[in-house]
C-alpha cells in the first residue's frame, strides 16, 4: 500500500476509489470524490473550515502534496492523459511530474458562480495543485458549456491521467 500523508490528507494510489472528503465546499467534495472514484484512489480529505477560497487552496495543497511522492516514485510512470466527458463536456488532461510545474489550460469558468463562488474554482483549485505536486498540467475543453458538466469531465480525466502516471513500470504494485 502506497499511503502518503498531509495535514489532513491520506491517499492510497494503488486503492478501489473510495472516498472521503469534506473541503467546506459540497461542490468540491463531489468532484475530488469523482476523481478519487475513477483514479480508483482510496482518499481521505479534512479541511480545516475557513473562507471558501482558502478551502478551495487548501484542498489542492493537501492533495498535491501527497501524489507529489507517489508520482515520483521509482518505478512510477510520471505521466499520463486522457480525455473524458461528462454529459455535452468533453475534457482532456495531459500531465507530467517535473520540477518546473506549470497549469495551461483554454477553460474560462471567471463568469460561472459554482457552488455560489466568487472565484473560477477550477483555476484556483489547478494552479495551487500543480504547484504542489509538481505537474506539468494541460487542461483543454474540447466541448461544453454547462459549467457542472465541465467540471465533472475536467476532474474525471485528471483522476484517470493521475491513475496513469501513478502507475508502475510493468505493472508491479
Amino acid at each position: 500500500m502506497t499511503e502518503q500523508a498531509a495535514a489532513g490528507v491520506r491517499i492510497d494510489v494503488h486503492g478501489r476509489g473510495e472516498a472521503q472528503v469534506e473541503t467546506g465546499l459540497p461542490v468540491l467534495n463531489g468532484l475530488l470524490v469523482r476523481l478519487a472514484e475513477v483514479a480508483r484512489f482510496d482518499l481521505v480529505l479534512d479541511i480545516e473550515p475557513r473562507d471558501a477560497e482558502a478551502e478551495v487552496d487548501a484542498a489542492a495543497a493537501a492533495l498535491g502534496d501527497a501524489l507529489a511522492g507517489p508520482l515520483r516514485v521509482g518505478d512510477a510512470r510520471g505521466y499520463g492523459s486522457e480525455a473524458l466527458t461528462s454529459q455535452e463536456a468533453l475534457a482532456s488532461v495531459v500531465l507530467e511530474a517535473s520540477d518546473s510545474p506549470l497549469f495551461v489550460t483554454n477553460v474560462d469558468l471567471t463568469e460561472a458562480r459554482i457552488g455560489g463562488l466568487g472565484i473560477d474554482v477550477l483555476r484556483s483549485f489547478l494552479e495551487t495543485f500543480a504547484a504542489h505536486a509538481g505537474l506539468v498540467l494541460h487542461v483543454r475543453l474540447l466541448n461544453g458549456t454547462d459549467s457542472a458538466h465541465v467540471l465533472e469531465a475536467i476532474f474525471k480525466a485528471l483522476g484517470a491521467a493521475l491513475a496513469q502516471a501513478c502507475e508502475r513500470s510493468g505493472g508491479n504494485e
